[in-house]
């Protein structure tokens, strides 16, 4: 374990989500804390240069990082000279050859979204969707390797009080909680990956979380097909999930 210039432990938080989820604006609340530094993305350019996908930007991704998901491994537990890092890390750039023993290294978090909701939103920025892009298929193998505690939020729950989970967040982790995590300036940071520009649209004019609301669906047949084959895999881990609200 490392530690921070004080010499106490940094308190490493690994927090595994699939895409169009609250990942962004999960990291921007963790960011705006003032003993905390992250990291966006970290196996990105690893998971685009295996799969060849092309991805907008990916050869700005692939320049920006490590491609050997060894290297990010090991750069992630350097020292930070800050008592919290805080890693967004996608569950989908975890590839099948991908070892996890380096997981347990970490304090893990798993947020969830009902994989409807996430085809819907994914599929307005990309052409084709298919099971293993969003992420709950690899949030559900990392539940065979993290201990039966590992914290499971559920997006939908979050949003009703965003306060409470992070409350409650902050105490498993036994750091303090600060109001600071619910409101953030708007704009880019610099920690942002070099794909913000692409993605980022609606978190660089966020101030904080957005308020929960129920959302209407609707999938054509091919998306829906690819949600429920997600479906068990969601339902176990929001049979897991925090309940807090």
């Amino acid at each position: 374990m490392t530690t921070t210039g004080a010499g106490r432990p940094t308190v490493r938080v690994a927090m595994w989500s699939g895409p169009r989820n609250l990942s962004t604006a999960m990291m921007r609340s963790w960011e705006n804390r003032p003993d905390t530094v992250v990291v966006d993305e970290p196996l990105y350019a690893a998971y685009l240069l295996a799969t060849g996908l092309d991805h907008p930007g990916r050869e700005e991704v692939i320049a920006s990082q490590p491609t050997d998901w060894r290297r990010v491994v090991a750069d992630l537990g350097r020292p930070v000279g800050a008592p919290v890092h805080y890693a967004k890390h996608m569950t989908h750039h975890l590839l099948p050859d991908m070892e996890l023993d380096w997981v347990a290294g970490f304090r893990n978090v798993l947020l969830v979204r009902d994989p409807a909701e996430v085809v819907a939103s994914y599929v307005r920025s990309r052409e084709s969707c298919e099971p293993e892009d969003i992420g709950l298929l690899q949030q559900e193998r990392l539940l065979e390797v993290l201990p039966d505690d590992v914290p499971v939020v559920d997006a939908g729950d979050f949003l009703r009080d965003p306060e409470v989970h992070l409350r409650w967040l902050c105490g498993w982790l036994g750091i303090p909680f600060t109001e600071r995590m619910l409101r953030w300036p708007a704009g880019p940071r610099d920690s942002d990956g070099v794909w913000a520009p692409h993605w980022y649209d609606a978190v660089l004019r966020s101030t904080g979380f957005e308020p929960w609301r129920p959302r209407e669906v609707g999938l054509g047949a091919h998306d829906r097909a690819v949600a429920e084959a997600c479906r068990p895999a969601y339902d176990r881990l929001r049979e897991r999930r925090l309940r807090l609200v």
